[in-house]
């Protein structure tokens, strides 16, 4: 693995194979979560119940699909390089939740195998491309690109803040929320939820101190394509939601209004870069 020169903007070739190697299975098991949701007892690493947290889960690795085919697409390191962040942080995550609830696990399954080589591997996979592309970004603007404005950075970081906190904490300590969350959680899927939830909040501080699109235009293509999928995986599994919990109207209001806000931003931003 070559380390490339300070400034120069490249995405190394061992980035490129991280991802391409990641792909494979976020692809398998986004199929497997999404549109085998009820026979995860017989097809995935460990049994989920209800569906909608199997299909939640798929939400989040179609995303991670689209984030990684930007990587083996894009050539220039800033337009990726906040989601590395992101990825290491919900990586490890998942991988300390297996470990934490091991006995839960469909022992010497395939789907068991893979996951745990995948969740033991990924957080330092990941976070060797991201320390070893860290100096190439030259912080420079394109030609064509826009900077944010600082309200709209402001306003995404304070969501992605929130999405943060409540992921850890959902994490941490999964057991006092299970009672209030919006469906049924045992422990480990409490906090692969959490985990999840982690994800816009890893990526939108980092607008705190970047307001270039171009550095977060494949990001948050990414982010609205898993908005779309977790929204219809509510719609999908409406039944599963528990309407006499204070956290399912938030819940739904929020996860709703997040995709019509991360649509509008992407579509003020693209125009906006356009008409410069």
């Amino acid at each position: 693995m070559t380390t490339p020169l300070a400034g120069s903007d490249r995405i190394l070739r061992y980035t490129k194979a991280v991802a391409a190697v990641i792909l494979p299975f976020l692809a398998v098991a986004s199929f497997l979560l999404y549109i085998l949701p009820t026979r995860t007892d017989e097809l995935f690493a460990w049994t989920i119940e209800p569906p909608l947290t199997a299909m939640f889960l798929a939400s989040a690795y179609l995303g991670g699909i689209w984030f990684f085919v930007q990587v083996l697409r894009q050539r220039d390191w800033h337009r990726v390089r906040y989601g590395f962040p992101a990825v290491v942080l919900f990586a490890t995550l998942a991988g300390v939740a297996t470990f934490l609830h091991w006995d839960r696990f469909h022992f010497g399954h395939i789907s068991f195998i893979v996951w745990v080589i995948l969740y033991v591997t990924t957080p330092f996979l990941t976070l060797a491309a991201l320390l070893a592309n860290y100096r190439a970004d030259n912080r420079a603007y394109e030609s064509k690109d826009f900077r944010i404005p600082l309200l709209a950075r402001l306003v995404l970081a304070i969501v992605g803040i929130l999405a943060l906190v409540t992921g850890l904490v959902l994490f941490v300590s999964p057991t006092p929320l299970i009672d209030v969350w919006a469906w049924e959680l045992t422990p480990l899927t409490g906090r692969i939820v959490g985990a999840i939830l982690t994800l816009p909040g890893a990526v939108n501080l980092w607008m705190l101190f970047d307001a270039r699109w171009s550095a977060f235009k494949p990001i948050t293509q990414a982010s609205l394509f898993s908005l779309v999928f977790i929204v219809l995986a509510l719609a999908i599994s409406w039944g599963q939601l528990d309407w006499t919990r204070p956290a399912t109207p938030l819940l739904v209001v929020g996860l709703g209004a997040s995709l019509v806000v991360y649509a509008g931003f992407y579509l003020y931003c693209e125009r906006a870069r356009r008409v410069r």
